[in-house]
């Protein structure tokens, strides 16, 4: 089966499975961390190279203060208790998007778990917090006039290639597989320039239900697909 060298998930729907069960919606966020110790597993079992988590978007800070509050609590304790391990198996973890927001104990964690796993090359997991996709390519953008303001570089001379290694996920191949939980249909400010050519799959399985056989068939959904980039299937030896 061909795998994808690089999934990005959408992890959606704890709330909703918290609030289907008379719990608080934090509890559907502290269920959902086994699907994340489950789609890391997988990926090394299978040898994939990249995993790229959307945990908390920009436009999360608006949800009710109680619920972002519980969610800062739990990425704190998760961040301490898993990062020995996830060290041990050789994750290089990485936290992707503007973190000024965040408590400071919250970041003092982050930037610990990413120098303990720096040299760390099994896989490569990028948790995106305080992420959103246009505030990506704005940064990026900023990053270049910068270089052109310093006489660096000249504006008519930026590439596809260069705006796309100042993005969060430069040094890193696009995401071949996208997968968004939960039931929608959309990719909600998610990496928008690193999706160009990626494989979209919706599921229907709220995030804290999303198991090995789910995983699975975002697989065979991607194995099944003709990647062609623009291109012709003739041009790619594929038949019409």
């Amino acid at each position: 089966m061909t795998l994808p060298r690089h999934i990005a998930i959408i992890m959606d729907g704890n709330g909703r499975w918290a609030t289907a069960r008379g719990l608080p919606r934090q509890a559907g966020h502290k269920e959902g961390v086994e699907p994340v110790r489950m789609s890391i597993r997988e990926c090394m079992r299978r040898h994939i190279g990249a995993l790229t988590l959307f945990a908390f978007s920009s436009e999360n800070w608006g949800r009710p203060s109680e619920e972002v509050g519980a969610l800062m609590g739990l990425f704190v304790q998760a961040l301490e208790r898993e990062v020995g391990e996830l060290h041990d198996n050789g994750v290089r973890l990485r936290f992707i998007g503007d973190r000024q927001g965040f408590p400071v104990r919250l970041q003092t964690s982050m930037r610990a778990a990413e120098e303990r796993t720096a040299g760390n090359s099994a896989l490569h997991l990028q948790v995106a917090v305080g992420y959103g996709g246009r505030w990506d390519i704005v940064q990026a953008a900023r990053q270049l006039a910068s270089r052109c303001a310093a006489g660096q570089l000249r504006a008519a001379d930026i590439t596809v290639e260069q705006l796309g290694a100042a993005l969060e996920l430069g040094g890193l191949p696009d995401p071949d597989l996208f997968i968004r939980t939960g039931g929608e249909r959309r990719i909600s400010n998610f990496l928008l320039w690193n999706l160009a050519y990626t494989e979209l799959y919706f599921c229907d399985d709220l995030w804290p239900d999303f198991r090995e056989p789910a995983f699975e068939a975002a697989l065979e959904f991607f194995a099944s697909r003709q990647r062609r980039f623009g291109l012709t299937a003739p041009q790619q030896g594929k038949g019409a």
